[in-house]
């Protein structure tokens, strides 16, 4: 084999395209990483993600230098789809409906997603800005409707539903039927 079948042709850019199996390596190890994390939230290990990802730890920190860098991937994807599905919620013309049913959503994916509920626990909501102006976003359009009250802020909203997502992580209950209780509950917080 030729040096040049071997080494990475330049892009477009001039930056040099990844071989084949360093783009399949780095695929495996973002699923395997999304699926550890969304397990063990963020006591997810690299070894455990190289395993899953069936290639050794120095393969998982070519693609990504630190667990941090993993860590900061996984959430970027797991927030960008929140907000696409938060996007979708925003046009439907039941603006009550769309944020009642969203918040049931929101509740339920969270038992399933350790990784998503820590971060949405976390009081910074680090890199959760965007998520955090279209939920505004959309419980403002259901105050609109009366069945939300005139007084209930953004603030109020994030200390209900990230309150009850610690306990639920201390509690270590990923029950989806016990989620969604909470969901409903914190819909009804919110009623006039």
């Amino acid at each position: 084999m030729s040096s040049a079948e071997t080494s990475p042709r330049p892009g477009a850019s001039g930056t040099p395209l990844r071989r084949a199996d360093a783009r399949r390596n780095h695929e495996r190890v973002f699923a395997a990483a999304l699926d550890v994390f969304q397990e063990s939230g963020l006591q997810g290990t690299v070894p455990q993600i190289a395993a899953r990802a069936d290639v050794g730890k120095a393969t998982v920190y070519r693609s990504y230098p630190t667990k941090d860098d993993l860590v900061a991937a996984a959430v970027n994807h797991r927030l960008t789809e929140l907000e696409r599905v938060t996007a979708a919620a925003l046009s439907e013309a039941d603006p009550y409906r769309a944020f009642a049913d969203y918040v049931l959503r929101l509740f339920e994916a969270l038992a399933g997603d350790r990784l998503l509920s820590e971060v949405l626990a976390d009081a910074g909501v680090r890199n959760g800005s965007g998520l955090l102006i279209q939920l505004s976003e959309l419980m403002e359009a259901a105050k609109a409707t009366g069945k939300v009250r005139a007084d209930a802020s953004v603030l109020d909203l994030r200390i209900v539903l990230c309150g009850l997502a610690v306990q639920l992580i201390r509690i270590a209950d990923r029950d989806p039927a016990l989620w969604r209780r909470y969901g409903e509950l914190t819909l009804q917080a919110l009623r006039p």
